[in-house]
C-alpha cells in the first residue's frame, strides 16, 4: 500500500556510510540520528523459559555472581560450488536462532550472526521472489507487537501513502527493505512458551529479547541468500554500521538488561560434530584452552570488529607490506576464508608455498593432503602484545598442484595457500585483512562493547566424534576440495617438509 521514497537511504557494508534523503530532498546528518531509548512493552522472560540455552548461567572468568551468560547453539552448513559436473569448492554458514514478537505465536527465525554488519534483517511476506519463498518469511499481521516506522523511528501515519526504505549491499549480494520495530528475542521459541507479557519469573533472570528496528527485506539476491539455508542476518558490527543506534540489537540488548555483561563471543568447532555456538554476556572459560589477550579496536568511527596488525610473519620472514604497522584484521563471522590485502597476496603465496616431500613414494597423489604436509607458521602480531598465529591447515589449498620447475623438464608437487585477495578502498583499506573462518575456528574470540577491544585466546576443541556429523550438506568423507571439513588430527602424523 505504499510508495517508496527513492533513493532514500543506501548503505553499503563495507564502509560506505548511511545516507538519508527525505523526500523533501533535504539532506539530514547522520550526527543529527536520535539516541532516545525506546519504551519496553514486555516483561523480563526467565532465562529457563527461553528455549536457546546451551549454558544459561554460564559464568564469565570476570563476571561476579549477578551477571550471566546465554548461549546459542550454530549449525554449520555447505554449499558446493561446481563448475560443470565437479564441486570445485565449499561455501559455509554458521547460523542460530532468533524468534520475534512479546506474545505467541512467535515466529522463528535463522540467522548469521555477522560481525560484519549491523542490522537485524529477515525476509518478509511482501517479498515474493523465489529467493525470499525459499525461507521462512516474517508476517508483519500475526505480530501484535511490531510497530511500522520510517528510519527514524517515527511511527508511520495510517494514511501515508509512501514510506522509507534501505538498500544494503553486502559483499556478494544486496538487500531491499523496509522498517519495522519490533521484539527481538534470542533462540526458538517452544510451542507453549508464556507470553513474554505474563511471564511470571522467579530466582536468577537474564532476558533475552529487546526491541529493535529491524529491516524486513523485500528484495533480496540470490547469491547469497538463496544458496544458504538461514532466513537472515543479525549484524553484530559496532554502531556506526548501522542507521541508528536503535537498529543494533547487542547495543540495544546491553542498554535494556544491566544483567547482560556489553561482551559476546564466538566459538567455532574445529570439526563438524562438535558445538558451534555464541555466547552473549561474556565467555565460557572452559572453551578456552590459553591465556585470554586483548587487542583494542582500531578506527572504531568505521564500525568494524578491526585490530590494528604492526607485522605479520611467515616462519621468521617478516612480509614487507605490513613492516611499517600500518595493516589491519577484520573479524568477520559471515565470511568463510582468508582475506589478504591484494597488494600483499602474490608474495604470501609464495612465501607460503612448499613442495610435497617424497612424493614418488606415494600410490595415488590424489590422496595427498596439503593440510598434513608442514610448512611456516603464519604470525600476526598485534598491539598489547597479542598475536594471532595460523598453522597449515587452516591456510592451505588440500589439494597440491602439479609445477613445472625452471627448465620446463621436471615437475613437482606443490602444496599452495588458499588466500582470498581483498580490494577495499581508503579508508577500510587498502591493507586490510579479513579474518574469517580460519581464524575464528583456531581461537576463541570475545567482543567487548564496552571497552572497545576484542579477546583471543586458542579455542579449546572437544574430542572429535566419527560419528555422522550434524552439518548441513556435509561433503563426503575425506573431501579434498577448498571449504571441505579438516582431517582428523589422530588418525596420521602431518608430512615433514625434508
Amino acid at each position: 500500500p505504499f510508495h517508496a521514497r527513492f533513493p532514500i537511504l543506501n548503505f553499503n557494508s563495507w564502509g560506505s556510510r548511511p545516507i538519508f534523503i527525505p523526500a523533501q530532498d533535504q539532506l539530514l546528518s547522520p550526527l543529527l540520528r536520535s539516541s532516545t531509548s525506546l519504551s519496553m512493552k514486555f516483561a523480563a522472560l526467565a532465562c529457563l523459559q527461553a528455549a536457546l540455552v546451551v549454558d544459561c548461567f554460564g559464568s564469565d572468568a570476570e563476571a561476579d555472581a549477578s551477571q550471566a551468560v546465554l548461549t546459542v547453539p550454530l549449525q554449520k552448513q555447505y554449499v558446493p560450488i561446481s563448475k560443470g559436473d565437479k564441486v570445485v569448492a565449499y561455501k559455509t554458514a554458521y547460523f542460530g536462532h532468533v524468534h520475534i514478537g512479546d506474545s505467541a505465536p512467535w515466529q522463528n527465525f535463522t540467522v548469521v550472526f555477522d560481525t560484519g554488519s549491523g542490522h537485524l534483517i529477515l525476509p518478509s511476506t511482501g517479498c515474493e521472489s523465489e529467493t525470499c519463498t525459499k525461507h521462512r518469511r516474517y508476517d508483519r499481521s500475526a505480530s501484535t507487537s511490531a510497530v511500522d516506522v520510517e528510519y527514524d523511528g517515527t511511527p508511520i501515519k495510517p494514511d501515508a501513502v509512501e514510506r522509507d526504505q534501505v538498500s544494503i549491499a553486502f559483499g556478494t549480494g544486496e538487500v531491499m527493505g523496509e522498517f519495522v520495530r519490533e521484539v527481538v528475542c534470542l533462540g526458538k521459541a517452544p510451542d507453549g512458551q508464556p507470553t513474554a507479557k505474563g511471564a511470571e519469573t522467579k530466582g536468577p533472570l537474564l532476558t533475552n529479547c529487546v526491541e529493535l528496528r529491524t529491516v524486513l527485506a523485500t528484495k533480496m539476491t540470490e547469491d547469497p541468500f538463496g544458496l544458504f539455508a538461514f532466513d537472515g542476518v543479525l549484524g553484530l558490527g559496532l554502531e556506526a554500521l548501522t542507521l541508528a543506534p536503535e537498529f543494533s540489537f547487542f547495543s540495544q540488548l546491553s542498554l535494556a538488561h544491566p544483567a547482560v555483561r556489553p561482551r559476546f563471543a564466538v566459538f567455532l568447532s574445529r570439526h563438524d560434530s562438535g558445538d558451534s555456538q555464541i555466547s552473549f554476556g561474556g565467555h565460557d572459560p572452559s572453551r578456552a584452552n590459553s591465556e585470554l589477550t586483548w587487542a583494542p579496536v582500531a578506527k572504531q568511527e568505521l564500525g568494524y570488529w578491526q585490530v590494528q596488525v604492526k607485522s605479520v610473519r611467515v616462519g621468521d620472514t617478516v612480509l614487507e607490506d605490513c613492516k611499517d604497522g600500518s595493516c589491519r584484521a577484520i573479524l568477520d563471522t559471515g565470511t568463510s576464508l582468508l582475506g589478504v590485502p591484494r597488494q600483499a597476496a602474490r608474495s604470501m603465496h609464495k612465501m607460503l608455498a612448499r613442495h610435497v616431500p617424497n612424493q614418488d613414494q606415494y600410490d595415488d597423489v590424489s590422496k595427498i593432503d596439503c593440510r598434513r604436509v608442514a610448512g611456516q607458521q603464519l604470525t600476526f602480531e598485534l598491539e598489547n602484545g597479542a598475536t594471532v598465529s595460523l598453522e597449515v591447515e587452516d591456510y592451505s589449498r588440500p589439494t597440491p598442484f602439479n609445477m613445472t620447475l625452471p627448465g620446463g623438464t621436471t615437475s613437482k608437487l606443490f602444496c599452495r595457500s588458499l588466500l582470498l585477495p581483498v580490494d577495499m578502498p581508503s579508508p577500510l583499506g587498502p591493507k586490510v585483512f579479513i579474518w574469517g573462518e580460519p581464524v575464528l575456528r583456531r581461537y576463541y574470540t570475545i567482543y567487548d562493547l564496552a571497552s572497545k577491544q576484542i579477546g583471543f585466546t586458542l579455542a579449546k576443541h572437544s574430542e572429535e566424534s566419527f560419528d555422522i556429523a550434524s552439518g548441513d550438506g556435509l561433503p563426503p568423507a575425506g573431501s579434498l576440495v577448498s571449504g571441505a571439513p579438516l582431517p582428523p588430527l589422530t588418525p596420521q602424523p602431518k608430512i615433514a617438509v625434508v
